[in-house]
C-alpha cells in the first residue's frame, strides 16, 4: 500500500505519531443534530485523528440543531483535511468552516504605527507639525548628529531582506518574505522596545541593495540584514559596515553565532570541558557557519573542522570562494580530509547549520564521551534529536518542541537595544562575545543542566542583560577612541608649537 492510498486508520496512526503544533491550530465550525452525545461524539472523532483539542465551544443551540466550534492543534494541512473528512463522514453533520489561527493572526499584517505624542488641539499640532517642526528641522540641518536625539532614528531599526534565503524555504522573493520580517519587527518591539520596520527589496543585485540601504539609512539607528543568500550577504554586510555611520548586523550570521556560543559555553560547563581543549565539527559553511566559527575562535576554540557537501575544508581542497579559502587557512589544524561521518568520530562537539537528516544516532555514537550535539537545521535537524540523545550528553536544536532551542530572539533585540541606547556607530566582535556571555550567564548555576543550557526567550532579564553588556563594550570602545584621539591631537599640537 503506497502513502497515497493509506487506509484511514493508517493515516490516523501517522498523524498520532507526528507532533501537533500551534502553528497549525484550527477551529472547525460544525453543525450537527442536537443530542446529549453530540459534543462528545465530535470530540471523539477529532481526537481519533491525533489532533490535540484545545477548546470546545457551543456557538448556537436549538431544539433540533447544534453549532459547535472545536479548536485543535494539528500536524499539517493534510491532517486538517483528514479531520474534516472524519467529521463529514458522521451522519447529519456538516463542517461549515475551518479557520486557521496562523492565517487569522496575519490578516492585515502584524504591525501598525502609533504616535508617541498627543494631538488633541491646535497647540499640539503647531508643535508636532507646522510651524513648530521647522525649528527642529533647522536644528538638525545645523547639527546632523542631533537626528539621533530629535527623531525616530534614536530607536529604529530597518529589517532588510531580498527574500533569497527565507527560513528553510529558500528564494521565495521579497513579498513572500514580508511575514517573516514583520514577525522580526514584532519581536524587536516585544522583547526590547525597539521600533523596527520591514524593508523588503525587489532586487537581488548586490550593488543595488547596498545603494538602497545607504539611501534609506538616515531614518534608522541600525540595520538588521535578514535572509539574504550567501555569499552575497558577506559583501553586502562588509560594504555597509564600511560606508554607514550606524551599526549593521546580519542576524543569520551573528545572531546565530551569539546564541550558539552562549549555548556551547553552558554545555561545556555541564560536561566539564574547556573550549580550548575540545574538537568541534561544524557542518555548513554558509553565513551562519562562517560566523559561528569566527566567534568560537575569538573565544578560544582552536580545533575546529568545517564541512561542506564535498567534505572537510582543508588547504588542499578545491575551494570555490574566499570564505572557504579563509576557513582552510584558519581551521582544521590536523589537515583532516575525509567525510563528515568520518570526521565526527572522536569529536567533542557537533554544530550543524546545514540540512536535514545527514547523520544518524549511530554516527553520534562515534563521538567522544560526554558529546555535545547542536543540530540546528530547521525545521528538520541534521540528526533526529531523540536518536542523538541516546549517545550525546547535551542536545540542542532550532526547534521549540525540544529542549535547548537555539533561538536568535535571545540575541538580536538586546544587541540593538544596547547599540541604540549609546548611539553606537558600529558593532564589534567583542560586543558579540559580550552578548553571548550575558545570555549564558542568564542561566543560574543551580538551574544549569543538560536539558537547560539557554534561558527561555520569554525571560525578561535576558534582553536587558544583553543590552547592558553590548552598551558597556560600546562605551568602553568610544572612551578608548576618544583617549587615542586626544593623545594623538596632543602630540600634533606639541609638534606644531615647537
Amino acid at each position: 500500500m503506497t502513502s497515497e492510498t493509506k487506509a484511514p486508520e493508517t493515516q490516523a496512526a501517522t498523524a498520532k505519531n507526528a507532533a501537533t503544533s500551534p502553528s497549525y491550530s484550527i477551529t472547525l465550525r460544525v453543525e450537527a443534530p442536537s443530542g446529549h452525545r453530540t459534543a462528545s461524539d465530535l470530540v471523539a472523532a477529532v481526537s481519533a485523528t491525533g489532533a490535540a483539542i484545545t477548546g470546545v465551544d457551543v456557538s448556537e443551540s436549538g431544539a433540533d440543531r447544534l453549532v459547535v466550534d472545536i479548536t485543535a492543534d494539528t500536524v499539517d494541512a493534510a491532517h486538517v483535511e483528514q479531520i474534516r473528512d472524519a467529521l463529514s463522514a458522521l451522519d447529519g453533520l456538516t463542517v461549515r468552516h475551518v479557520s486557521d489561527a496562523t492565517f487569522l493572526m496575519h490578516l492585515g499584517g502584524k504591525l501598525e504605527v502609533n504616535p508617541k505624542v498627543p494631538l488633541r488641539h491646535r497647540a499640539d499640532l503647531a508643535r508636532a507639525y507646522t510651524p513648530g517642526v521647522a525649528r527642529v528641522c533647522l536644528a538638525i540641518a545645523e547639527r546632523p548628529e542631533d537626528a539621533r536625539r530629535l527623531t525616530v532614528k534614536r530607536n529604529t531599526v530597518a529589517v532588510v531582506t531580498d527574500g533569497t534565503a527565507v527560513l528553510g524555504l529558500g528564494d521565495i522573493g521579497p513579498a513572500a518574505a514580508l511575514p517573516v520580517m514583520e514577525g522580526k519587527a514584532a519581536l524587536f518591539k516585544q522583547f526590547a522596545g525597539v521600533d523596527a520596520w520591514p524593508v523588503c527589496l525587489d532586487t537581488t543585485d548586490t550593488e543595488e541593495i547596498i545603494r538602497t540601504v545607504k539611501a534609506i539609512a538616515p531614518v534608522y539607528g541600525g540595520i538588521n540584514l535578514e535572509d539574504i543568500s550567501a555569499p552575497r550577504c558577506f559583501e553586502i554586510e562588509r560594504r555597509l559596515r564600511e560606508e554607514l555611520d550606524i551599526p549593521v548586523f546580519h542576524d543569520d550570521q551573528h545572531g546565530t553565532a551569539i546564541v550558539v556560543l552562549a549555548a556551547l559555553t553552558n554545555a561545556l560547563r555541564v560536561v566539564g570541558k574547556a573550549i580550548e581543549d575540545v574538537r568541534i565539527v561544524v557542518s555548513g559553511v554558509g553565513a551562519a557557519g562562517n560566523a559561528i566559527i569566527a566567534l568560537l575562535q575569538g573565544q578560544g576554540a582552536g580545533n575546529i573542522v568545517a564541512f561542506d557537501r564535498q567534505g572537510a575544508i582543508h588547504p588542499g581542497a578545491s575551494l570555490t570562494d574566499e570564505h572557504r579559502r579563509r576557513l582552510a587557512e584558519t581551521t582544521n589544524p590536523d589537515g583532516f580530509t575525509g567525510t563528515l561521518r568520518e570526521g565526527l568520530a572522536g569529536a567533542d562537539v557537533f554544530i550543524g547549520v546545514s540540512g536535514p537528516n545527514i547523520l544518524t544516532g549511530d554516527d553520534v555514537a562515534t563521538m567522544a564521551d560526554d558529546a555535545i550535539v547542536f543540530a540546528l537545521a530547521n525545521p528538520t535537524p541534521e540528526v533526529d534529536p531523540i536518536a542523538a540523545a541516546q549517545h550525546a550528553t547535551v542536545v540542542a536544536t532550532g526547534r521549540s518542541d525540544y529542549p535547548n532551542q537555539i533561538n536568535n530572539v535571545l540575541a538580536f533585540p538586546g544587541v540593538f537595544r544596547g547599540l541604540l541606547d549609546v548611539g553606537a556607530s558600529e558593532i564589534s566582535d567583542e560586543m558579540l562575545r559580550a552578548a553571548a556571555v550575558a545570555i549564558a550567564d542568564a542561566v543560574a548555576p543551580e538551574e544549569l543542566s543538560a536539558s537547560y543550557i539557554v534561558p527561555s526567550v520569554f525571560e525578561p532579564a535576558v534582553s536587558t542583560a544583553v543590552a547592558r553588556a553590548v552598551a558597556e563594550v560600546a562605551e568602553r570602545d568610544r572612551a578608548g577612541q576618544a583617549q587615542e584621539s586626544s593623545t594623538s591631537g596632543h602630540h600634533v599640537g606639541s609638534a606644531a608649537r615647537s
